[in-house]
């Protein structure tokens, strides 16, 4: 059995369903909003449209038990959290470390849509975190 069929198998189908079409969505809209963030005049708003995004998928895949995926949103949503404290373009690194993550999620997705036995192992550049969210 892989993933998605043990999702299946512990949850409503309907649920699961729901859940990969949301997912899909949103991980699919992620890029466009993290390239935006270069751009001074959108900054605040993709923040906040990623925020949004990184919680409603933090939920879902709490709810559901897919630690992989609930691990990383939960990290991308405290950075997030943090960026929206400050105001400014985004720096190289806060964009570079979101596309990896939104790379990975797009893994996860892959995933689970081939039923895998396991999760993808993370890149390793996720683990270094921006310390720079705002481009000087």
């Amino acid at each position: 059995m892989g993933v998605f069929t043990d999702l299946e198998s512990e949850f409503d189908y309907e649920i699961v369903e729901e859940f990969f079409s949301h997912y899909t969505i949103m991980t699919e809209s992620m890029e466009r909003l993290i390239l935006g963030l270069r751009d001074e005049a959108l900054y605040v708003s993709h923040i906040n449209q990623l925020f949004r995004i990184f919680h409603n998928i933090k939920s879902a895949s709490g709810y559901l038990k897919i630690v992989p995926i609930n691990k990383l949103v939960t990290l991308g949503e405290e950075i997030l959290e943090e960026c929206r404290l400050v105001e400014g373009r985004g720096s190289k690194e806060l964009v570079d470390w979101l596309i990896a993550v939104s790379d990975q999620l797009a893994v996860y997705r892959e995933d689970l849509e081939a039923d895998k036995e396991h999760f993808s192992s993370p890149n390793h550049f996720i683990i270094k975190v921006p310390t720079h969210f705002i481009q000087k």
